[in-house]
């Protein structure tokens, strides 16, 4: 550790974000342009170098956070980028879009604010790009074997740049346009700006993988067609069956999916649309669901320029600490935290019915109810109790011309005809499955990622595509020396 009192002299500054009256009118990123760097030396000097760091186990990709502290600390880009690439094939991205688990769970955090880990994490991967540290890596020479990847999201990312720099043939399958999930049409601009993402593909077809975008396995392409065609095929197609709100009214015009809502947005950003065909301008727009994509939506709402948004969240509001006896150090507590779009909606006051940040808790959707055309008007809510029952004399209406439903996930979509087609089992909540080695029932056919999971972040997504690699590698080869992070049974740290 470069400064041994660093933890006691420096108190914790996090990445500031720009204005708000500033950021809600353009899609750029919120943070300051420029304002990490001047500050994360001495951010990393925070790091105590732990005997047991227990940040590695909160983290699924074992990255090795008290080496790149001190790094940078020292300011050794170079090092610190060849650590951090050691465990992370995409550190711009978690760095940006992870909640940092490895926070929770960082030893300093027992009695104070956490290190900055996931801003030196950001401050690395960005430094590395701007002075040249992560060239392609092509493989010395060729296996002689192919691999498809259906997918291009973290994990199918992540599988395919693994194996193609272990030398096999690596061809990537994605239904949109374009590549990159749930990160190319899901993450709005003002999360992560997609030039991130261009620049590490294009880092890949440097090395070798090829990419198949606009063409849906299962619907374009047979799946067993496929799989005669390769010699492994990795389904990483992420889980986008999403779950819906089953209450009198859900036919109303003017209620949607959240995953049908953003990527019009984002379309909008890539020039394919001059206005989303959904846009909240000038609408009162209430969010059902109180998680990140929920807050994305918040965040994209206001940038559209919505008259009001409200984002309902079943749950209690938590406390602004973590409560040791339930959630103990080192796991990820449920407490109060504040996302930029909150912010946002705090300062712009988006939402008279709601006490702070947008946000009404504790509350549960009973009804919608419409007009004589057949548009939604108005949601109707009821608080509730611990036990998600109705609390009597709360029921209440709120103004809505366009609902959102942002209630997450439950696997992959059985409709496309992969699942179907190739005769893959699935689990009874409905992800596919596996075996210890990532394998499906059917042989050479593995899956990964939230697919097989089940929703979860974007750092258990790439851990998955590093693993479901290593775990292709031996099985087309007999053996592997590519990192496996994390096996398919593992959870993330609980009580």
């Amino acid at each position: 550790m470069a400064d041994p009192k660093g933890f006691m002299t420096t108190p914790r500054q996090d990445w500031p974000r720009r204005p708000v009256e500033e950021r809600v009118r353009d899609w750029d990123e919120v943070y300051v342009p420029g304002a990490l760097l001047p500050i994360i030396s001495k951010q990393a000097d925070r790091c105590m170098d732990c005997g047991v760091p227990f940040c590695h186990d909160a983290c699924p990709l074992g990255n090795l956070i008290p080496e790149w502290n001190d790094l940078v600390s020292r300011e050794d880009w170079r090092a610190a980028a060849d650590r951090l690439h050691a465990t992370n094939n995409f550190p711009e991205f978690t760095g940006r879009l992870c909640p940092a688990p490895c926070e929770a769970g960082c030893v300093l955090a027992i009695n104070q604010p956490a290190v900055t880990i996931k801003n030196v994490e950001v401050a690395v991967a960005d430094r590395a790009w701007e002075l040249g540290f992560t060239p392609p890596r092509p493989p010395e020479r060729l296996s002689g074997r192919t691999v498809a990847v259906i997918g291009s999201g973290p994990t199918g990312l992540a599988a395919a740049q693994q194996l193609t720099r272990a030398g096999h043939t690596v061809a990537v399958y994605e239904k949109d346009d374009r590549l990159g999930g749930l990160m190319r049409y899901g993450i709005p601009e003002f999360k992560m700006e997609k030039h991130h993402l261009e620049r590490r593909i294009e880092q890949m077809r440097a090395e070798g993988t090829k990419f198949r975008t606009s063409t849906a396995v299962g619907r374009d392409i047979d799946a067993t067609d496929l799989r005669s065609r390769y010699d492994a095929v990795v389904i990483a197609t992420g889980a986008t069956a999403w779950r819906e709100l089953d209450v009198p009214g859900r036919e109303l015009t003017g209620i949607h999916q959240a995953m049908q809502y953003l990527p019009l947005a984002n379309r909008v950003r890539e020039g394919d649309l001059e206005v989303s065909p959904l846009s909240a301008a000038g609408k009162h727009v209430v969010i059902v669901g109180g998680g990140d994509t929920g807050a994305d939506c918040l965040g994209t709402a206001v940038r559209e320029g919505a008259a009001s948004v409200t984002q309902l969240d079943i749950y209690a509001q938590p406390g602004v600490e973590r409560d040791e006896d339930v959630e103990p150090w080192p796991t990820y507590p449920k407490i109060y935290r504040m996302s930029a779009a909150h912010e946002e909606a705090r300062d712009l006051r988006t939402a008279p019915a709601a006490n702070a940040d947008a946000r009404l808790f504790a509350a549960s959707t009973l009804r919608f109810t419409g007009d004589s055309g057949g548009r939604v008007r108005s949601l109707h809510l009821v608080e509730v109790d611990t036990r998600r029952q109705p609390v009597s004399d709360s029921v209440r209406s709120l103004p809505a011309d366009l609902v959102l439903l942002a209630l997450g996930f439950s696997g992959p979509d059985k409709e496309d005809g992969l699942i179907g087609q190739l005769g893959l089992e699935l689990e009874p909540r409905g992800t596919i499955t596996r075996d210890a080695g990532f394998a499906t029932n059917v042989p050479g056919v593995f899956a990964a990622g939230d697919a097989a999971r089940g929703q979860s972040l974007i750092v258990w997504a790439i851990a998955e595509g590093r693993a479901v690699a290593a775990a292709v590698d031996r099985h087309l080869t007999g053996s592997s020396h590519l990192p496996a992070p994390i096996g398919p049974y593992d959870r993330p740290m609980a009580v």
